[in-house]
């Protein structure tokens, strides 16, 4: 059986390592790439591949909301997201939108084959150390609150929570300022922050972003 494959990445040289890593296996071919989320979405439906294997930040419709309109139109499409982020609320938020795969670019490159192959077979993969921070966090029953916000809701919270102000939010997911004034408010409602330094604080605690 031969695992046809969408790559979606916003950087060439990204993208042209990733094929030549996963097409040195015999049983992975790549059938398209694409180089932001909105064109993820149209060459799915194009293709219909047996996987896609996309970055979870680009500019515009980052990779969290791509895979959610995707599985929106294609339930069953199998996707794996590959991401800088170890923290487990990337990983949680992107389980919870419906992807199977979750590997780190810190991790071993045998992981993305290997993670391409299992979701091909409808299996979860999640990296080693992804997947002891998320067993970690089950045993001790600790509780996320960043659960709450939706693909969308958890990008902005993360670029207002490193420092963005909303006219670089807006510009850099290609959405209207007001928009991103909106998605303010209703996190702030959502996770009972009333302040920038909390909201700040609460994207440390989770590991959305480091402590300086």
């Amino acid at each position: 059986m031969i695992v046809k494959v969408v790559l979606v990445d916003d950087h060439t040289v990204v993208r042209s390592g990733l094929r030549r890593l996963l097409e040195s296996h015999k049983s992975i071919e790549i059938v398209a790439e694409a180089d932001t989320g909105e064109m993820a979405y149209q060459v799915y439906g194009e293709v219909l591949p047996d996987v896609v294997l996309m970055d979870i930040s680009m500019p515009g419709m980052g990779g969290l909301e791509a895979a959610k309109r995707i599985l929106q139109r294609y339930p069953q499409a199998k996707i794996v997201i590959f991401s800088m982020h170890e923290a487990v609320s990337f990983a949680a938020q992107a389980l919870k939108t419906g992807v199977k795969g979750y590997v780190t670019k810190t991790g071993v490159a045998d992981d993305l084959v290997q993670a391409v192959l299992d979701v091909a077979k409808g299996r979860t993969f999640l990296s080693q150390d992804v997947a002891q921070k998320v067993a970690l966090q089950t045993l001790i029953g600790e509780s996320n609150p960043l659960q709450q916000l939706t693909s969308r809701e958890f990008e902005v919270f993360r670029l207002l929570a490193e420092g963005k102000r909303v006219e670089d939010v807006a510009e850099m997911l290609k959405i209207s300022q007001k928009t991103v004034a909106n998605y303010y408010t209703l996190i702030k409602q959502k996770l009972s922050v009333n302040s920038p330094v909390e909201m700040v604080r609460l994207a440390m605690k989770h590991g959305l972003i480091d402590a300086e």
